[in-house]
């Protein structure tokens, strides 16, 4: 590059002095007349001369821009696929993430956009420099002797076999290396997050022995990379050498034709171009190697996606759902292609305000229809309808914030209390506090404080009553939540997310085995409030307690993936041979 840039700037301060004195000799005689001779000299001279010692500072200029170009593309694209593998797997329907393990993600997010990062930007720098440089070395070595172009094709030939051949294997290689790291990521994760149970149960000497053993597979899968390395190494080595040799070769044969300080130039050239030479087939080989994580980058940001987040077509009013009916019609559901329905021609109604109760055995379908309302699974057949809409419909955005849900395993981010809470800021501080009061948050703490006998009636009091009853959230709203709410008991984090859905006030409730988590005292609480904040909104309540679900308008019996019985829950105990009558008694609720 630089033999290029060197070579243009001599061109083109020739050229500014032959075009200067071409100018000046076409002159008519009137303007020697008038212009002093040592004015012309000093132009063709002296300001001749500045040029010529101010073009060489734009080189390293050039150079740096040449550098820098490179450099700063790969960064840009590189940023611009993380980002769009970003958002493509943020999207990415419930399948793929049942399909697909999280160190494989973790993988792609960490080492693959890694290389974009670090790796394959130097490497196509270098690749470009040593290309221009060798080209440059080629040139010079056969002006000086030209019947080194003989042997230019052949060496090159060879050059290109080698550098495919190793490139073929060392792609391979690096696909095996990278699927071999996958499975340690997964077993870290998975070890964090069981550390306490792995503890309790004594078996961290089996965990360590099976990271380990990951990690050595890992390593067996790297350690031809190495020995590929070498034996490029040794190759290139030798073809370089034949370089010399008849660069050489060809100078002691035309000394008689050529000047000495041409074949100095000759060999000289010939021995810088045997590093070059191997940079070059190096860097090349590299950058098709790592470009591996591109295309599985590209595979992750071409994933298949959820339903539009948005339907333009089709907008509910802001005051949907009004009544909150449900209808399912002849709705099946299966989790991907391939496996059975796990939800079979369900047909039922729920009138606006019922409290239904969904119980059965463990894989009955109970969660898969929570997962259906909200359109984490697809219908594979038949629809849903809430107040006589069709939510297939809708855009998920809509559906999803109309409805509210109580998960079984209460999900809290890293941030605030008030954030975890309220994290759009849709809601002044007073009716926070007021969510956090009716979710009896407070309870947690009034034996502590002797409380117990404070009124809440005045709501003049009510946040700093709040307050003293969390006292071991001392930032009161703006206390530190932890990932996962690790600082907060399960109980705790249940009733924050009960007062989540107490702030959003949605027409349609889903509980999702909300206390099965959660002592009987916390249990006892939620369903208070429950009843009393949500008694005119609809409440399908999946249940692990029976009990929780005695006072249900109705209870819907599953029974793999379809409903065995509707009835309200007095009719099923009166009827001995009813499915819920034989579960209730299991339970003890029954005699």
């Amino acid at each position: 590059m630089a033999i290029f840039l060197a070579k243009g700037t001599i061109i083109a301060s020739k050229r500014i002095f032959e075009g200067t004195l071409q100018h000046v000799l076409h002159n008519p005689m009137s303007f020697f007349d008038r212009t002093p001779t040592g004015r012309v000299l000093s132009r063709l001279g002296k300001d001749i001369d500045v040029i010529d010692n101010i073009l060489p500072v734009f080189l390293p200029v050039a150079s740096f821009f040449c550098d820098l170009a490179p450099q700063l593309g790969c960064w840009l694209a590189a940023r611009q696929m993380h980002i769009v593998m970003l958002r493509a797997v943020m999207r990415a329907p419930l399948t793929f993430f049942d399909t697909t393990p999280i160190g494989r993600i973790i993988s792609r997010f960490a080492k693959d956009v890694d290389v974009l990062d670090t790796s394959l930007p130097p490497q196509i720098s270098d690749t470009i420099y040593c290309l221009f440089e060798v080209i440059a070395t080629l040139f010079v070595i056969s002006y000086s002797t030209p019947i080194f172009i003989v042997v230019i094709l052949p060496i090159g030939a060879i050059y290109y076999f080698i550098q495919r051949f190793y490139v073929a294997t060392s792609r391979q290689l690096k696909r095996l290396e990278s699927v071999s790291r996958s499975p340690i990521y997964s077993h870290f994760s998975e070890s964090v997050t069981g550390a306490q149970i792995i503890r309790a149960y004594g078996v961290q000497e089996q965990f360590i022995h099976e990271s380990e053993n990951r990690v050595d597979f890992n390593q067996v899968c790297y350690f031809p990379s190495i020995i590929a390395n070498r034996w490029l190494a040794v190759r290139l080595e030798m073809v370089g050498n034949l370089i010399i040799f008849f660069a050489a070769l060809f100078a002691v044969l035309g000394r008689d034709t050529m000047s000495s300080g041409l074949v100095g130039l000759s060999v000289s050239y010939a021995l810088q171009i045997t590093q070059t030479l191997n940079w070059l087939v190096r860097m090349t080989s590299d950058v098709e190697t790592n470009i591996v994580a591109v295309e599985r980058i590209k595979e992750y940001s071409e994933t298949a996606q959820e339903a539009p987040w948005k339907n333009t077509e089709f907008t509910p009013s802001k005051e949907w759902p009004k009544h909150g009916r449900v209808d399912f019609k002849g709705f099946k559901v299966r989790y991907r292609e391939g496996l059975d329905l796990v939800l079979n021609g369900l047909t039922f109604s729920v009138l606006g305000g019922e409290k239904i109760g969904i119980v059965g055995r463990t894989g009955a379908g109970k969660s898969s229809m929570t997962l259906a309302l909200f359109r984490i699974i697809e219908a594979a057949q038949g629809k849903i309808l809430i107040d006589d809409i069709d939510i297939s419909k809708l855009g998920l955005h809509d559906l999803r914030s109309r409805l509210t849900i109580i998960p079984q395993d209460p999900v809290l981010f890293s941030g605030t209390l008030r954030m975890n809470l309220d994290p759009f800021d849709c809601y002044n501080d007073e009716e926070v506090w007021k969510a956090l009061e009716h979710a009896h948050l407070k309870l947690f703490i009034e034996s502590m404080n002797g409380l117990r006998d404070l009124s809440l009636e005045n709501l003049v009091l009510l946040k700093d009553i709040i307050y003293y009853c969390l006292s071991d959230l001392p930032n009161g709203l703006l206390h530190e939540v932890t990932e996962g709410g690790e600082n907060l008991s399960v109980g705790q984090r249940q009733l924050i997310c009960l007062a989540r859905a107490l702030l959003r006030k949605t027409k349609v409730l889903i509980l999702d085995e909300a206390t099965a988590a959660v002592d009987l005292e916390t249990d006892d609480l939620i369903q208070t409030t429950i009843r009393q904040e949500f008694k005119n909104c609809t409440v399908l309540t999946i249940a692990h307690r029976l009990n929780t679900i005695l006072d249900s308008d109705r209870v819907i019996v599953l029974n793999k993936g379809l409903i065995v019985e509707y009835d309200s829950p007095e009719v099923l105990l009166s009827n001995p041979s009813s499915s819920f009558y034989s579960m209730a008694k299991d339970a003890g609720l029954a005699a």
